[in-house]
């Protein structure tokens, strides 16, 4: 298209849940639940971790980052999200898009090395009892810590860099919940077929082998577990995997058809589907797989709610 025919897009209009007008209402309700449980369950959950000096391990200094994580991760669209389903205009400016963008896939890039780093907690906790505390010292979970936020923030900076170089000039209607790379680049005017094939690329490499790399420590871990003579032992075992191992199934279950893909294969109506799975309900459960399977986190919130008067025994 000849540049001098055609304006710079400056907003994008989120379509949000076209098909569902007539209960806009009520979505904002469900959602809205939804994301204060989150906040108030993942704060928790960070919380009493941090205060109790019981579960200053390994194992639970990864679960108070990932709660962490997960109050950003939802703070970067949900928001959003509960507005537009208020409003007539929902509208953000480019600049806003691209922010969210960033903001959500890095977020979401380090939940992935988290998620890793914790299978491989695991791993060595079980595979290796006899050496766990001389290989994950608190300085080597420091620096794993680090190292998963510094991946996570680098990750999509090549793609928000691409994008942003693109032409938009109209239409400006994304086919989605909140903005993403393929629902944004579907409406630049010019080809992006080298975006995605970046999209792609990246993606693929850090799912799929953030991915392979839990699955083949379950392989070690499930190995060792059934070497264990006694039934109590195995069950011990496994007990302490459970919780991961259920967050690592609800969300690469999700992005895993979501993102590792050349081009949409589903509805758009499927596309935001998957999107509140691994937006919303992850973040969500989150802190209900740790608190209600953990019996160490509800003893240490017993004992915290002791300490601080409110439960009286």
């Amino acid at each position: 298209m000849d540049a001098g025919n055609w304006s710079q897009v400056t907003e994008f209009i989120i379509l949000g849940f076209p098909h569902l007008q007539g209960i806009q209402t009520y979505l904002f309700i469900l959602f809205l639940l939804i994301y204060v449980t989150t906040v108030l369950g993942n704060l928790l959950v960070f919380l009493v971790v941090r205060l109790d000096s019981q579960l200053h391990t390994p194992m639970y200094h990864f679960v108070s980052i990932l709660s962490l994580l997960e109050l950003g991760y939802t703070a970067a669209t949900v928001p959003k999200m509960l507005s537009n389903l208020l409003r007539e205009e929902k509208t953000i400016s480019f600049s806003g898009c691209l922010l969210q963008i960033y903001v959500f896939h890095s977020l979401g890039a380090t939940e992935c090395y988290l998620l890793t780093a914790m299978a491989y907690d695991r791993y060595l906790a079980i595979c290796r009892p006899l050496h766990y505390s001389t290989l994950m010292t608190p300085a080597r979970c420091a620096k794993i810590a680090v190292g998963c936020w510094l991946g996570g923030l680098a990750g999509p900076v090549a793609e928000i860099s691409l994008v942003s170089r693109l032409p938009f000039c109209g239409p400006n209607r994304i086919q989605h919940i909140f903005c993403d790379f393929r629902p944004v680049l579907s409406l630049a005017c010019t080809d992006t077929s080298i975006n995605v094939l970046v999209d792609f690329a990246i993606n693929s490499c850090k799912i799929l082998a953030t991915f392979l790399l839990i699955l083949s420590s379950y392989v070690q871990i499930v190995r060792t577990v059934l070497r264990i003579p006694s039934g109590a032992g195995k069950t011990k075992a496994f007990s302490t995997c459970a919780s991961h191992l259920t967050v690592v199934l609800i969300f690469y279950g999700s992005i895993l058809f979501m993102y590792v893909r050349l081009k949409s294969s589903y509805s758009l109506d499927c596309d935001r589907a998957l999107a509140v799975i691994y937006s919303v309900l992850t973040p969500f459960l989150n802190p209900f797989v740790y608190s209600l399977r953990n019996k160490d986190i509800k003893e240490a919130v017993r004992r915290q709610l002791k300490r601080s008067g409110i439960l009286i025994e």
